[in-house]
C-alpha cells in the first residue's frame, strides 16, 4: 500500500464555515429561506423551489438571475455578475418559469423586464452562487432583512466556498480494486468534510512521483459512465483512459464530482431537454443560466498533490483542462490526445465541442 502524502488541511474554523454553506445549500433544496449576511442582511429563496406561500414573504424583493439567463430573456445587463428584476406582481409559477428555460415553449411570453441599474449588494451575486452550489437553477428571490427561522451564512463564506473546500480536501481511505484491463489498481477516496460529494482517484500500477504522471481528469457522468448513454462519449473516455493508462505502465485517473460540466445531473437532464428543442450543448447550458463550462480545477490539483504528483502528462482533448490544471498549480508537461469516434446520437455534440469549445477531436 502506498504512503499518503501529508498536506495540512484548513483549520477547524474553515471546516465550520464550509459546513454552514453546506447547510444553507440543503435548506435551499428543501425550499427554506437563507439569510445572507454582509454589512446588511438579506434573505433569499431559490427560485426553483418557490411556492405561493413562501413568495408572500418576499413580495417586495427581487428576482436575481445570472447574466447568461438574463441575456436569453433579453434583459439588459446593467450590473456586474447578476441582474435583479423587481418581483412586483409576479406569481410563484411565473417566477419559476422565468428561471427555468425548459418552460420557455410552454410560456413564451415573458417580460418586458426592467432590471435594476444601481450597484447591487454582494448578497445578490452570492444568492445565485449558493443556488448553484445547491445543484439548483442559478436564480434566486432576494429581499432586505432577515427572515425568522432562516439559516444564516455569510456572503464571504459563500463566495470563497469552492476554493476553501479544495484546500480542505483530504484522503479518507484507499483500497486495492482490480479493474478489467487494469488489475493492479487502487481506489483512493477524498472528502472535504463539508458534506459535499466525495471525489475519487484510480491509481493504476505504481507510477513514480519524481516524473510527470500520465493522468486523466474525468468528470462523473451518470448517464454515460453507468448507463452507457449514446448522447455523449464519457463512458468511452472513462474506460478508454483506464486501458490507455494500464498499457502505458501506470498513471492516475481522477473521478471528479462535477456532473454535466459542473452543473449537476438534474440540470444536465434539463440541458438534454433543451437539446431536444434544437439547442446545442453550449447553448443549452447558457439558456439554463450557467457558463458553457462550470468546472473548476483546484480540487483536481489538490488530489494530485495529496497523491504526491507535481506534474502530469494529461490525457485530454480539451485545451481548457490543460490551462485550468496549470493555473491551479499542477504543471502539464504534455497533452496526450484522448478522442473516440462518434455515433449518430452524439455526432452533433462532438462537433459543437470541437467548433465552439475548441476540443481537439
Amino acid at each position: 500500500m502506498r504512503r499518503t502524502r501529508q498536506i495540512p488541511a484548513s483549520s477547524p474554523a474553515v471546516g465550520r464555515r464550509l459546513a454552514r454553506v453546506a447547510r444553507a445549500a440543503d435548506a435551499l433544496r428543501a425550499g427554506r429561506a437563507v439569510r445572507l449576511d454582509d454589512r446588511t442582511a438579506h434573505a433569499m429563496l431559490a427560485a426553483e423551489t418557490l411556492t405561493p406561500a413562501s413568495l408572500k414573504r418576499f413580495a417586495k424583493g427581487w428576482l436575481v438571475l445570472s447574466h447568461a439567463r438574463a441575456q436569453t430573456l433579453k434583459i439588459r445587463l446593467y450590473t456586474a455578475e447578476v441582474v435583479a428584476v423587481p418581483l412586483r406582481g409576479l406569481a410563484a409559477d411565473a417566477v419559476r418559469a422565468i428561471a427555468d428555460p425548459t418552460a420557455d415553449l410552454d410560456q413564451p411570453l415573458k417580460g418586458p423586464f426592467k432590471a435594476v441599474r444601481r450597484k447591487l449588494p454582494p448578497a445578490f451575486a452570492a444568492s445565485v452562487k449558493l443556488a448553484k452550489l445547491a445543484g439548483l437553477l442559478p436564480a434566486a428571490v432576494v429581499c432586505r432583512g432577515a427572515r425568522r427561522g432562516a439559516i444564516t451564512v455569510s456572503v464571504t463564506d459563500v463566495v470563497s466556498y469552492e476554493a476553501e473546500a479544495a484546500k480542505n480536501l483530504a484522503i479518507v481511505t484507499r483500497a486495492r480494486v482490480p479493474l478489467e484491463g487494469a488489475e493492479e489498481s487502487e481506489l483512493v477516496a477524498f472528502r472535504a468534510g463539508d458534506g459535499a460529494p466525495e471525489n475519487y482517484a484510480v491509481v493504476i500500477g505504481r507510477p513514480a512521483t519524481s516524473e510527470p504522471v500520465l493522468a486523466r481528469l474525468h468528470s462523473e457522468c451518470f448517464t454515460g459512465d453507468l448507463l452507457g448513454s449514446l448522447k455523449c462519449d464519457c463512458g468511452e473516455q472513462l474506460r478508454g483512459a483506464i486501458q490507455t493508462i494500464s498499457k502505458a505502465g501506470g498513471g492516475v485517473l481522477l473521478y471528479l464530482a462535477q456532473e454535466g460540466r459542473g452543473i449537476g445531473l438534474i440540470n444536465k437532464l434539463r440541458a438534454y431537454r433543451l437539446q431536444d428543442q434544437g439547442f446545442d450543448t453550449i447553448e443549452a447550458n447558457e439558456r439554463l443560466g450557467f457558463a458553457a463550462d462550470e468546472r473548476l480545477y483546484a480540487v483536481a490539483a489538490r488530489m494530485l498533490a495529496l497523491l504526491g504528483y507535481k506534474s502530469v502528462r494529461l490525457l485530454t482533448n480539451n485545451p481548457e483542462k490543460v490551462k485550468g490544471l496549470a493555473a491551479a498549480g499542477i504543471a502539464v508537461a504534455e497533452r496526450v490526445p484522448h478522442a473516440f469516434p462518434g455515433n449518430q446520437h452524439n455526432r452533433a455534440y462532438l462537433r459543437t465541442k470541437a467548433e465552439k469549445a475548441g476540443h481537439l477531436l
